[in-house]
């Protein structure tokens, strides 16, 4: 997997504020491996946007998978992802907790994923096991639009 605009410049979809070859790319080609819950919720954000549902269930503590597939992760239509917006994010030992929103558009309405993810640490690597969820907290309306379009939400997605 390549960033599909080859530009090293493009930001990474995870909003880390780095570019996708020295962010996320590297853990999606398996050269390294997350090292904290972050990361690696970051990596799985951008593995959503980029259909990537193989790095998902691998990443996926198999405990916790409850027969889930790539397949039926792949099953559409899929939303436009936009955005990841990281609001906490811990690590003690071999447990981590991440709470985010993802935002995506289905059919031209915004919506978010917001979750509190739990992780596990197991032979090295980070894994996903459960998150609980909450309804989105959408932005005030002269703050920035989550989708990256640097517009006032009350000027762009609301």
């Amino acid at each position: 997997m390549t960033n599909p605009n080859n530009d090293p410049a493009t930001e990474c979809p995870c909003c880390s504020g780095t570019n996708y070859q020295n962010c996320c790319e590297p853990l999606h080609l398996k050269k390294v491996i997350a090292s904290s819950p972050e990361q690696l919720m970051r990596s799985r954000f951008c593995a959503f946007y980029f259909g990537l549902f193989d790095y998902l269930i691998e990443t996926h503590h198999k405990q916790y998978l409850g027969g889930l597939t790539s397949e039926l992760l792949s099953e559409g239509p899929q939303p436009n992802w936009l955005s990841l917006e990281v609001i906490s994010s811990s690590k003690l030992d071999l447990q981590g907790k991440v709470t985010f929103q993802a935002w995506f558009k289905d059919k031209n309405k915004l919506d978010a994923i917001h979750e509190s993810s739990d992780f596990i640490k197991e032979n090295d690597s980070w894994y996903y096991t459960e998150g609980v969820q909450y309804s989105p907290v959408y932005p005030k309306r002269n703050e920035l639009c989550v989708c990256g379009s640097k517009k006032k939400f009350k000027q762009c997605c609301l």
